[in-house]
């Protein structure tokens, strides 16, 4: 029998390992956000681009393991660059700040995301921060996890499960702006208007900046004090930053619009996913007990130990039961994971078309954001070429259609 009594004990030991195998929450304590303590004159601050994130394909087998889908991931790349833009916004250190959905050199300032897991337990993002020189400011994967407290009193744009993350990056960004001397932050912005300049214009300001083998921009020459060609390009710019603000509105629209369903889904997938895992947890040491009670079973079999027969068919019934008990909580897991599916239905990320207005003329932009963002920047290079004569590298007759094209 003490063979028994030392499976026994092998088998409690085996359990106690596998319960103090579970999951520990590493919770970031409360971060601020750093904002300005006086306000910063116009022309030391940055106008700041964050590009419509991006995250890697997931496949069925990915997607589940990480306790999201494919849909919830596309409605993201456009919910969190919207949420850090307002997180932006209120450390009081930037100038605009707004959602792109391409590069553009319109901007002081570009910031890249992607979103490397989300799932309303864990958010991992990589960030990447580049200026109009080309200098970049950061490069750096910030990762965090909530708990369920984290999901109460939170408000759109204010405050988010995951904001002591936001908060991070949001500082790290302003403490590189306040290191920077005002000479520096001046180059910066210049350089933004010379780099658009030179792609409306390219014969006149191709020449303002040079580009060294690292493929930073440095000021070569200014234009001249009230040159009538660049206070056309910066009008031409200002058209752009109207279009920018339109389609903001759309994404806050789509941002508050998906805030309660996304929240209810992120909280309800950290319960589920703890669940799941205790689930499988809970299956792994009863099937275990139930191997070592079956395997018990069968070397009490083979020994010459007296009236083992009832201890023996007691152990291989009590361990196939176990592992029935296992099987059946594993099973569990698909229930939890269908759960999850069904709470992505409201994501959507259709662009309904924006008509934009230049100088009296309509120009109705259809498609993606991003095709409407392309578009729009055509049909102003396109409108300044008509009005200058200069060639932007877009043929005469393309140039010509659009025209006869508006209304």
């Amino acid at each position: 029998m003490k063979f028994v009594y030392g499976l026994f004990n092998l088998s409690l030991s085996c359990l106690l390992v596998f319960a103090g195998c579970a999951t520990q929450s590493r919770v970031a304590g409360p971060i601020p956000i750093m904002q300005a303590q006086a306000e910063i004159p116009e022309e030391q601050l940055l106008d700041v681009g964050i590009l419509v994130f991006k995250s890697k394909e997931l496949t069925e087998e990915q997607a589940e393991k990480e306790g999201t889908n494919s849909e919830i991931r596309k409605a993201e790349t456009h919910f969190i660059p919207y949420h850090l833009k307002k997180t932006l916004e209120q450390s009081s250190h930037w100038g605009a700040v707004q959602v792109i959905p391409a590069e553009t050199n319109s901007v002081d300032l570009l910031v890249k995301g992607e979103i490397i897991e989300s799932n309303g337990e864990h958010l991992s993002l990589k960030i990447k921060v580049v200026d109009a020189t080309g200098k970049k400011w950061l490069e750096k994967k910030y990762s965090t996890e909530a708990t369920e407290s984290a999901y109460s009193g939170n408000f759109p744009g204010e405050k988010d499960a995951f904001q002591n993350l936001y908060n991070t990056i949001a500082n790290d960004i302003a403490k590189l702006k306040m290191e920077l001397a005002p000479d520096e932050i001046g180059k910066i912005r210049t350089t933004a208007k010379l780099k658009f300049a030179a792609e409306f214009a390219p014969d006149a300001f191709g020449d303002h900046l040079k580009t060294d083998k690292a493929g930073i921009a440095a000021i070569n020459r200014l234009p001249a004090d009230g040159d009538p060609m660049m206070e056309r390009l910066l009008k031409i710019r200002e058209r752009e930053y109207m279009y920018v603000d339109t389609l903001n509105e759309y994404y806050e629209g789509y941002y508050n619009e998906m805030w309660p369903t996304y929240a209810e889904w992120r909280s309800s997938n950290l319960t589920e996913q703890q669940a799941i895992r205790k689930i499988r947890r809970d299956a792994a040491i009863r099937q275990l007990a139930g191997a070592l009670l079956v395997a018990g079973a069968i070397a009490l079999g083979a020994s010459d130990v007296n009236n083992t027969g009832a201890i023996q068919v007691g152990m291989i019934i009590v361990g196939g039961q176990v592992f029935i008990d296992g099987y059946n909580i594993s099973k569990e897991t698909e229930i939890h994971s269908a759960a999850l599916q069904e709470l992505s239905e409201s994501f959507g990320s259709e662009m309904k078309p924006i008509v934009m207005e230049f100088e009296g003329k309509q120009y109705e932009l259809t498609g993606s954001a991003e095709e409407q963002f392309k578009r729009w920047r055509e049909l102003l290079r396109k409108i300044y070429a008509a009005e200058t004569g200069f060639d932007t590298g877009i043929p005469i007759e393309d140039q010509q259609t659009e025209q006869d094209e508006s209304p």
